[in-house]
């Protein structure tokens, strides 16, 4: 299907149609060709060489009224007064102005002896040609998608084919649907278009649209001359103007008295006499959002009635797709705020791993999905790593995997093991509907082990990139996805040696239409090898740059979902900054904490911290076996800061509470949060753990 050309105008000879320029003639030697044949009529008779006279009159019989629906340029400009000026045929088929413009050879109009200035298009020739360019306007209108595209395909489509210029008002801010503005009605000039002045191929220099005309030099600068905002005034000219909804003549006395509202003082030199200007206003869906502003050259012919319909139609499709563009930016907006706010902001600094992650969308019109990632720091320095997928990439699938994402920071705080969570996760997505499947994908790291307990339900198995640079894809039982039901999961506990670095994904990653996943598993555990070949044996790739090699692997067509990606570089903690004991619930054990800390500080060149140390592990040693009936247990972790971690077998969580002055005790906790730095406690299956830490000076 060939798309017509978006001008009315008679199209040029090497000129793409289509092109809202290509109007205009390029070069001299265009204006000089020769007319176009003339159309004979079966209805006229020659009067002249070139010219053709109808035969009927007007509608007063005389032959006086000038035809309204005739064609844009039924005169020329520079004819003489006393010039014949065809009239419309009776049967309302409007007369063929190029019969009465045939040009000489030398391109000079036979009655004028003038020709066409350069630059200017062609007149339009029929009713059809405005049709046509009608159709081909609100097409280039109708393709833009967000308020800017929309705006410029409005001004792109009607200069210089329809008007030499356009102002392009716009409500500010713009109501979005059904919402109700507040305050006064406010226009913003969004956008102004006029014909540059340019040089054409053969090096002519062409005019511009509105050259400093000797009694009106403002008409050289529109932007500059013209308000930026005016504000509406209940019962003015402008509001009048706005609440009449159909375009009308700038020297209309409605609009005479709504120029300068509009356009402020100065305004008005731009706007040229006579029926050479139209104001249409934009209505959208439920009110008025705007207004448009053509404008003609004094030397151009001046707009018809039948161009006051072109406006309206112009006007109408720009604003009901200014008014799409507005709600689509209100759900877009909406969009990337749901899926900012389901995802992590920032990510944890936990002991011992240093993490970085990447989230890309499946498209830049569809910035929500399923995807997520997440990590959780848990008691004892360990930090739990998650990445899962719900199916599909919709407001809905982006609603769920919030759902599953809250749920499983929640079975993180109960420190579950990862085949529980992922259970738990199960019967939750059951009870959000049948039909919501998602993959998921637990890890447990532990610092002070160099170890990571791994459970999977049915995501593509993560791939560890050790220090010497072998890239390695663990073997995980792959497990069924979330919400099948029934399903027992499978846990698997393996080595992460120091310096080595877990990467979780998504299949959005690895797979797509041009590729398998195990095909995408194979590039990447490649990609990862390749890059870590870079940096040496020795040392790690940095793990941000890390991230984006992993990502530069992605080609044209591999961007069929979303990608979710959180890589994890294992430091751990080693074995010498890390004291651990066992102690018998008894009243000699406070004794004993502070005996074995003081020896531990001594140790590590930390004596400075031996009173703060020994006050507080012996209040919380002192709480732990007045409850307890198992041994307590007490660790020192040695970090960027002294961490003291004291567990028991009783699950109920100590609170801070306010001691009366009349209590022995309850005032232990009052010291510890005082003194620490930071501290907390957390209910574990086989009781809890309370902490704290302190600054190392």
């Amino acid at each position: 299907m060939t798309e017509q050309p978006t001008s009315f105008e008679r199209p040029q000879p090497g000129v793409d149609p289509a092109e809202a320029r290509g109007a205009l003639l390029r070069t001299s030697k265009q204006l000089g060709n020769p007319a176009l044949p003339t159309q004979a009529r079966a209805d006229t008779t020659p009067s002249g060489p070139g010219t053709a006279t109808p035969r009927g009159k007007g509608k007063d019989g005389m032959g006086k009224e000038p035809p309204v629906n005739g064609p844009e340029h039924s005169q020329p400009a520079t004819a003489e007064a006393g010039a014949h000026r065809p009239r419309p045929a009776p049967e309302a088929i409007p007369a063929q102005p190029g019969a009465a413009q045939e040009r000489t050879p030398s391109g000079e109009e036979r009655r004028t002896g003038r020709g066409l200035p350069p630059g200017r298009p062609m007149p339009m020739r029929r009713d059809g040609d405005r049709l046509r360019f009608v159709g081909a306007a609100t097409r280039r209108i109708a393709r833009g998608i967000d308020l800017d595209e929309i705006v410029m395909g409005l001004c792109r489509a009607t200069v210089p084919t329809f008007s030499d210029a356009i102002l392009v008002y716009l409500r500010d801010p713009l109501p979005v649907g059904d919402e109700r503005p507040t305050g006064p009605v406010v226009l913003r000039l969004r956008r102004t278009d006029r014909i540059p002045e340019e040089r054409d191929t053969d090096g002519v220099l062409l005019p511009s649209a509105f050259e400093p005309e000797p009694e009106a030099s403002a008409l050289a600068d529109l932007s500059t001359l013209t308000t930026e905002l005016c504000e509406v005034r209940p019962g003015g000219a402008l509001n009048e103007v706005l609440r009449g909804v159909r375009p009308v003549f700038a020297d209309a006395p409605a609009a005479r008295a709504a120029l300068p509202e509009l356009l402020g003082e100065g305004g008005e030199a731009v706007v040229p006499s006579g029926q050479h200007a139209i104001l249409a206003p934009l209505r959208g869906r439920r009110r008025v959002i705007g207004a448009a502003l053509f404008l003609r050259r004094p030397e151009r012919l001046a707009f018809e009635a039948d161009d006051l319909l072109v406006a309206a139609q112009l006007a109408t499709h720009s604003a009901l797709g200014i008014d799409k563009a507005v709600l689509y930016g209100r759900e877009a907006y909406i969009a990337d705020e749901l899926q900012r706010t389901m995802l992590p902001e920032t990510l944890p600094r936990p002991t011992g791993v240093r993490l970085a992650s990447r989230y890309l969308p499946a498209a830049e019109t569809a910035r929500v999905g399923g995807d997520w990632y997440d990590a959780i720091p848990l008691p004892g320095s360990r930090v739990a790593l998650v990445v899962g997928d719900v199916m599909g990439h919709s407001m809905t699938s982006a609603a769920i995997m919030g759902q599953l994402r809250t749920t499983a920071q929640t079975l993180a705080g109960l420190d579950l093991p990862p085949q529980e969570v992922l259970h738990h996760l199960d019967e939750q997505a059951q009870r959000l509907g049948t039909d919501r499947m998602a993959t998921c994908l637990y890890a447990v790291y532990d610092p002070v082990t160099h170890r990571i307990t791994i459970a999977n339900a049915g995501h593509p198995p993560p791939v560890l990139l050790h220090l010497g640079g072998r890239a390695e894809v663990l073997r995980v039982p792959p497990g069924a996805p979330i919400g099948v039901g029934g399903v027992d999961f499978e846990a698997v506990e393996l080595d992460a040696p120091a310096g080595a670095t877990l990467l979780l994904y998504t299949d959005g990653l690895v797979e797509s239409r041009l590729r398998d996943v195990w095909t995408g598993i194979e590039q990447l555990r490649e990609k990862l090898a390749a890059t870590a070949q870079l940096t040496g044996p020795d040392h790690p790739p940095p793990l941000e740059a890390l991230c984006d090699e992993v990502l530069d692997m992605l080609g044209p067509g591999d961007r069929d979902d979303d990608i979710a990606l959180l890589a994890a570089r294992f430091d751990g903690i080693a074995p010498s900054d890390v004291a651990y004991w066992t102690l018998e619930p008894e009243e000699t054990a406070p004794g004993q904490a502070r005996r074995l800390a003081r020896r531990a500080l001594a140790r590590w060149d930390l004596e400075d911290l031996s009173d703060s140390v020994e006050l507080l592990v012996s209040e919380v040693v002192t709480n732990a076996v007045r409850y307890a009936s198992r041994p307590v247990t007490l660790r020192l972790l040695r970090t960027h800061v002294l961490r003291c971690e004291v567990g028991d077998d009783v699950p109920q969580l100590p609170r801070l509470r306010q001691a009366r002055a009349t209590d022995e005790g309850g005032r232990g906790l009052y010291l510890v949060n005082k003194l620490a730095r930071r501290w907390g406690a957390t209910r574990l299956s086989t009781g809890k753990v309370v902490w704290f830490e302190l600054n190392r000076g």
